[in-house]
């Protein structure tokens, strides 16, 4: 049996990786790795690469940046003779990105079989380039692979047939839980007691400039209580340099190069509140009982919030200053265990892929 894994954006990665490891367990299956370049990074894609004990790509289609209509026409473009060369029985896709809803594209009309890892996923939010990914990327699938039960209940609302959904749980904490004792090898040695860990790079909040002024402004202001570690996207730092901003207030803001996943994963364990607007922080943060904060209206991963430590805060500076405080005077939301979050989904996303073959 070939199996092919497509991974774009680092997220996906962490997603691939235990899917790799656990398939690799298994007698009689080929793995195939290709990497679409869609973060392309080299030195950051290689560093995540090693700490993730993942196999060198197979083929890197090397698509780089552009709009999303361009990005992802090139990835189909390149990724199509791919598939008819290699032949894979099944194609494995991680998340939402681009590069996802590209390969599920080009498997769909070359009837290939796509499994998608993460299925199921939506934060109703259609203005989000991601939440049309995830539609388009489950209507084509025939395995879905769903990390929680609300995401299974989205698929069915949704008239997917219920023998193609499976529960697994979550790959992303499969890699937390496996990494985590290592990380803790990364953690400065100069951590003050207490801070904020902040990631901003959706364009809702770094393309609109008034917003991301007022946003920034209210980190300096809440840096008087905690610092606050900043490791900056390309497109957030890109945005800051445009509006002229200083990198440090008083000391107590610390604007960062973007970390390695060892060295972030350490940084957000030892934090007394994250702020952010990705997903994955939103899960990672529940696992480790960590406080999240999470600027946006909505959420794709709505158990972060009824079952975790998130909370939406939009573009409330006033909210977000009186939960910081909240959260200094130890009132924190607790989180309780959320079902299949063990570690073990790439495994039971092996058996799934295994007891499949009779299909192919």
């Amino acid at each position: 049996m070939h199996v092919l894994h497509v991974v774009g954006a680092r997220p996906n990665f962490m997603k691939a990786a235990p899917v790799l490891a656990a398939l690799a367990r298994v007698s009689g299956v080929q793995q195939t790795l290709i990497h679409t370049g869609q973060h392309y990074d080299s030195n950051m894609s290689d560093v995540f690469l090693q700490q993730l004990e993942m196999p060198p790509p197979d083929l890197n289609l090397d698509v780089g940046s552009g709009s999303h209509a361009r990005q992802t026409a090139e990835i189909m473009s390149r990724f199509e003779p791919v598939v008819t060369e290699r032949r894979p029985d099944l194609v494995l896709v991680y998340g939402d990105v681009n590069s996802t809803v590209a390969a599920a594209l080009v498997c769909s009309k070359l009837q290939v079989r796509v499994g998608h890892v993460e299925a199921g996923l939506r934060s109703r939010d259609r203005s989000m380039p991601e939440e049309i990914n995830r539609i388009i990327i489950d209507q084509l699938s025939d395995l879905l692979f769903a990390p929680s039960e609300d995401a299974d209940q989205n698929l069915r609302r949704e008239g997917i047939d219920a023998s193609k959904i499976h529960r697994v749980g979550n790959v992303m904490i499969d890699t937390l839980v496996r990494l985590l004792p290592r990380s803790r090898r990364y953690k400065p040695d100069d951590l003050p007691a207490r801070y904020a860990l902040v990631t901003l790079h959706r364009p809702s909040n770094v393309d609109d400039p008034i917003w991301l002024r007022e946003l920034l402004v209210a980190l300096v202001e809440c840096s008087q209580d905690l610092a606050i570690f900043f490791p900056v996207h390309p497109r957030t730092h890109q945005r800051i340099s445009e509006l002229g901003l200083p990198q440090t207030a008083n000391g107590r803001v610390c604007l960062m190069d973007p970390k390695s996943y060892l060295e972030f994963l350490a940084l957000q364990q030892g934090a007394t509140v994250v702020i952010t607007d990705s997903g994955g922080m939103q899960e990672e943060t529940s696992f480790l009982g960590v406080p999240c904060l999470t600027l946006r209206e909505n959420t794709e991963r709505p158990i972060t919030v009824s079952q975790g430590t998130n909370q939406l805060i939009g573009r409330d500076i006033s909210l977000l200053k009186s939960e910081i405080r909240r959260i200094l005077s130890g009132d924190t939301k607790k989180a309780s265990p959320i079902p299949l979050w063990d570690g073990h989904a790439a495994e039971r996303i092996a058996k799934v892929v295994i007891r499949g073959q009779h299909l192919l």
